[in-house]
């Protein structure tokens, strides 16, 4: 891998994670379409680190006050009654899909899944979801239920698939069942703590197998990772301030043009599927 792939990549990953846009397939199409290989998905997991690293320090008061709730509510029935304890527990059942599926299914998501006419395919799917949730949805509630964690958890298990955005489909899942949109961003951010990081820390030793063609070297993955940081501190952020007041009808319609443009790429050749 060159510096210059790895700085786009990061770049790339740290402006497209919280959007519901699909980080994976970006990092995906940028770097076959501009360097000719698959960066892949260890490499992809990795730079999430970065990402996430914002999300802890962005909602680091929130996260304090979860754990501490949490670990209150093991001796306290005051404590489990409040609403940081409840929080906790959500991120943590909203977690359990994607850690099981994420295992399960470790090889499919590295090789198979990566299949650009399936990226292609999601984004289009699922960006009509989102446009859809986004205009029927009540956006009643700014607190969450259990049904929420699951269902939400549910739909970030589908981001397994490049192109389907992990924050698109808990998005997507959140407005069905009756968030406001900064709610459902909100715990979209929380929710990918776990699963994430647990994915990128798992990934680092592929990362660092150098017999793959297309291997970063270790300082060209720091340097990804942080430049990731610095960028997805600012685009969560920036997102929060735009779903407050606005729809999500620029992204749906962002990736139905990514989604049938990459088909066009496809359908003519001038890339490869694999």
């Amino acid at each position: 891998m060159s510096w210059l792939q790895a700085l786009v990549l990061g770049l790339v990953q740290g402006l497209t994670e919280f959007l519901p846009i699909s980080s994976s397939a970006h990092v995906r199409i940028v770097s076959t379409l501009f360097f000719g290989n698959d960066a892949g998905a260890s490499f992809t997991a990795v730079i999430q680190l970065g990402t996430e690293l914002a999300v802890l320090i962005y909602f680091a008061r929130d996260i304090g006050n979860f754990i501490a709730a949490w670990f209150k509510g093991l001796f306290s029935a005051a404590a489990r009654k409040t609403e940081d304890y409840r929080m906790a527990w959500y991120v943590i059942i909203g977690s359990i899909p994607i850690s099981v599926l994420g295992y399960a299914f470790k090889d499919e998501i590295r090789s198979s899944l990566r299949n650009l006419w399936i990226t292609a395919t999601v984004l289009v799917l699922f960006g009509l979801l989102l446009g859809l949730a986004d205009q029927i949805a009540k956006h009643a509630r700014d607190r969450l239920q259990l049904k929420d964690a699951v269902g939400m958890g549910l739909a970030q298990a589908l981001a397994l698939i490049p192109g389907v955005s992990r924050s698109g489909g808990t998005l997507t899942a959140g407005l069905f069942l009756g968030l406001d949109r900064a709610a459902a961003a909100r715990y979209s951010f929380l929710l990918a703590l776990p699963a994430v990081f647990g994915a990128g820390i798992f990934s680092i030793p592929d990362v660092l197998d150098r017999s793959e063609p297309n291997a970063a070297s270790v300082p060209q993955m720091i340097v990804a990772t942080v430049v990731a940081f610095a960028v997805g501190y600012a685009t969560i952020a920036w997102l929060l301030r735009y779903v407050s007041k606005h729809s999500y009808s620029a992204f749906v319609w962002y990736r139905l043009l990514l989604g049938i443009m990459l088909m066009g790429l496809l359908s003519m050749g001038l890339i490869n599927p694999t």
